[in-house]
């Protein structure tokens, strides 16, 4: 979680007039939007659009387990003009992330079903890995 905070930073200040190679380009981005709501808790949202494409909205709340959920999504513009979107989710269970532009690792090669299925014939016997 602290991580996506440390990426919605970056890019806050990215936008906020630090000179960047966007899209091969050197060019400025402005905020043209910032709604944000302070933290109150684990209670806050964020929403924050540039002038580049660059869309940040993200919201807190208080988790079952005393941590603080963040759900939201970024956007932006691809150098090739495709428009990027990732969605997210952090809560107790960990986070999960959404997006077709996502890398999906490969199939399992046949013989790790083999092997999975001979663990738990040794785990069904009793027999325990450490």
């Amino acid at each position: 979680m602290k991580i996506i905070s440390l990426c919605l930073a970056s890019l806050v200040a990215l936008s906020a007039g630090a000179p960047a190679k966007l899209g091969g380009e050197e060019a400025l981005a402005q905020v043209i939007r910032d709604d944000s709501i302070a933290p109150v808790g684990a209670i806050y949202s964020t929403d924050v659009e540039t002038d580049n494409g660059i869309r940040i909205s993200e919201q807190g709340s208080a988790g079952s387990a005393g941590q603080s959920n963040q759900q939201g999504s970024y956007s932006y513009v691809a150098p090739d003009g495709t428009n990027v979107e990732v969605s997210y989710l952090c809560d107790e269970l960990g986070c999960q992330y959404q997006s077709p532009f996502l890398p999906v690792a490969p199939a399992a090669p046949p013989h790790v079903a083999e092997l999975l299925a001979i663990a738990a014939e040794q785990r069904a016997a009793g027999i325990t890995f450490v």
